[in-house]
């Protein structure tokens, strides 16, 4: 495991510094396109009801909190709001009146009811660029449908298609909503880049199963072309030998295998039995599919006469991708991994470390911020003054003292020390 060179940022920086982002946002989606573009140097003011975005509440593993918030929320300054009482609605007008982007992911018709349908904010503020996520759309019979992660996994058919063949199963992790948040954020990005030739933004429309979906296509055509594919767990249903087989030792190894090239280095020098290239069955991977049973035990066989070592040697020299097939634990202590610190109201956090790299670029990320932290500040910049007397008082006292601990975690995060 390696930490990146990137610290806790005390300001922003990055290539989208000076855009202001308007997140009325919960759960995952949302959350993962704005921390995106905080990560990318946007300021990010994040709406939360009274109560708090409900995915602080998932878990309280990461010191106490969830590990969802603190991973999708780093870079954010929170401000609380009902946009039921009149001096939030003036604060949320004066905000989108400055935002460059609004993005917003409640339920299909909600903002329409309180009287901001996004068309005609985009239409009142010219330059706005609004993004709106939503389960299955804006029209057809599913339209209004609340929909989740794993609801929208069961409804595509991507259940169908992840497990073994006894049970469909769940992607272990939020693929929905994730690709969601990334598609959006693809969006921003050409809407921005869009802006600057015409002066204009854009409402942009997603839906999460629009994107799964899309990105589903292979199994889509599969199954348009009257070859639905099959659960098979850890292999490919077009291409074998793609899966575990077991060495001498018993140890699970992953191998992928993706042109005759590699067949034949498979054969010939990691299983030794050129035998295999000489039977048609095997002749290429069309055939080695149609035999997968045929294929599977005769790689098995073979795999199973050498230790893990020696098997890892020789697929090594032969140029054959393998994995070995880990535990979740086991990425904990990986030696590949790389981990960025984050600091957080009860402390520095490690978290995986963005995928992208910049040459001559050290990126930092912002704390994850405490319910209503930055909610005084906020009103005070964009109203000139706290909207309520509660406000003077307790909300800056909260403030003050969840923005003082974050600042303190960030200074001993930046020191190297740690709690």
């Amino acid at each position: 495991m390696a930490r990146r060179e990137e610290t806790a940022r005390e300001s922003s920086n990055g290539p989208l510094d000076g855009l202001l982002v308007i997140a009325l946002e919960q759960a995952v989606a949302a959350p993962f396109c704005t921390m995106r573009l905080a990560d990318a140097g946007a300021r990010v003011i994040k709406l939360e009801r009274p109560e708090g975005d409900f995915g602080r509440g998932y878990d309280d593993v990461a010191r106490g909190q969830s590990s969802y918030f603190v991973w999708l929320n780093r870079g954010k300054e929170s401000i609380t709001m009902d946009l039921k009482q009149s001096d939030d609605r003036a604060l949320f007008d004066a905000l989108l009146e400055k935002a460059d982007i609004f993005i917003q992911n409640l339920k299909p018709g909600a903002l329409d009811r309180m009287g901001y349908p996004v068309d005609a904010l985009c239409q009142r503020y010219p330059g706005l660029i609004g993004c709106s996520i939503n389960g299955y759309g804006e029209s057809g019979p599913m339209a209004h449908r609340k929909a989740y992660d794993l609801l929208v996994q069961a409804e595509s058919g991507l259940a169908s298609i992840t497990g073994g063949p006894a049970e469909a199963a769940r992607v272990g992790f939020s693929i929905v909503d994730i690709a969601t948040g990334a598609v959006a954020t693809q969006a921003i990005l050409e809407a921005l880049y869009g802006r600057t030739k015409t002066g204009r933004g854009t409402h942009i429309r997603l839906s999460m199963f629009d994107t799964i979906v899309e990105w589903m296509a292979v199994p889509f055509l599969h199954a348009a072309h009257g070859h639905p594919p099959k659960r098979i767990g850890l292999a490919h249903p077009s291409i074998a030998p793609y899966g575990v087989f077991t060495s001498k030792d018993g140890k699970a190894i992953l191998i992928s295998i993706q042109n005759e090239r590699e067949w034949i280095a498979l054969c010939d020098q990691v299983l030794q039995d050129k035998t295999l290239l000489a039977d048609p069955r095997f002749s290429s991977n069309v055939t080695r599919v149609r035999n997968r049973g045929e294929t599977d035990a005769r790689v098995g066989a073979n795999f199973a006469r050498f230790d893990s070592a020696d098997l890892v040697n020789s697929l090594s020299s032969a140029e054959i991708a393998f994995a070995f097939v880990n535990e979740i634990t086991d990425l904990v202590t990986h030696a590949q991994l790389h981990t960025v610190p984050i600091s957080t109201p009860n402390g520095p956090i490690d978290v995986p470390a963005p995928a992208p790299s910049w040459d001559g670029e050290a990126r930092s990320y912002g704390p994850v911020p405490a319910l209503g932290e930055h909610t005084s500040d906020v009103r005070r910049e964009f109203l000139g003054y706290p909207s309520s007397k509660s406000d003077l008082t307790s909300g800056v006292l909260a403030g003050a003292a969840a923005g003082s601990a974050t600042k303190n975690s960030a200074r001993r995060q930046h020191e190297g020390s740690s709690e």
